[in-house]
């Protein structure tokens, strides 16, 4: 399947979120993982009826090439590294722990800075004991949901249900493993990017993000 742009993907998991769990949540509230995730989360909080937060992470690009994720960074700072990086392929690729060191510096820097754009804060909102459904707009490592489940899973929720578009088939197991449930549209086999499974995969804007929030956040 591919989909028409980010709002066609979100109102098809909330038609299959809805058709699963016939409203059976326990007082719902939808996470998004920023920018892209937003979108994709606006059709599920509305056809829920739930409040709509963000959860902030960052991936941690290899030098020379920021596309492949080395790790992952939470606002509070927990790093998640990809275990796929050898200590051969990490010499090779010349990343260091003091390389690490001085990205997790810069993505707290930038994280910050989106949180107060962004305003709010996922720990204003009281989600222990509630069903959170977390979306994000595709996977392509999972570093950057794996640090968005940990973020969650910090705040004691009931269950997480992880709601995502597209991810790489390989990668199914590993996440249906971090969370309480998986829903997922496609995972296919041969997956190169997010990208290849909307046709418009633009980039979403702040102001987008900030309109969407404004008229979801209680």
């Amino acid at each position: 399947m591919i989909f028409t742009d980010r709002r066609e993907a979100g109102r098809l998991l909330s038609e299959e979120i809805i058709g699963k769990y016939k409203r059976n949540l326990g007082n719902p509230v939808v996470v998004a993982i920023p920018r892209g995730g937003v979108v994709i989360a606006e059709p599920i909080a509305k056809v829920l009826n739930a409040p709509l937060e963000i959860v902030l992470v960052k991936k941690i690009g290899a030098p020379f090439n920021e596309e492949l994720a080395v790790g992952a960074i939470t606002e509070d700072g927990d790093i998640l590294l990809n275990p796929d990086i050898t200590p051969d392929v990490a010499v090779r690729l010349g990343i260091t722990d003091d390389y690490i060191y001085q990205k997790s510096k810069e993505a707290l820097g930038i994280l910050k800075k989106r949180k107060e754009l962004y305003g709010g804060s996922l720990k204003d909102l009281d989600i222990k004991g509630r069903d959170v459904i977390l979306v994000d707009d595709g996977v392509a490592t999972g570093l950057t949901t794996e640090a968005g489940v940990l973020s969650v899973r910090n705040l004691s929720p009931n269950r997480i249900i992880l709601a995502i578009p597209v991810i790489p088939y390989e990668k199914y197991d590993e996440l249906n493993k971090l969370v309480d449930e998986l829903i997922v549209l496609e995972k296919p086999v041969n997956f190169t990017a997010v990208g290849q499974f909307y046709n418009d995969f633009s980039q979403t804007t702040d102001r987008e993000v900030l309109e969407i929030l404004n008229r979801y956040r209680n």
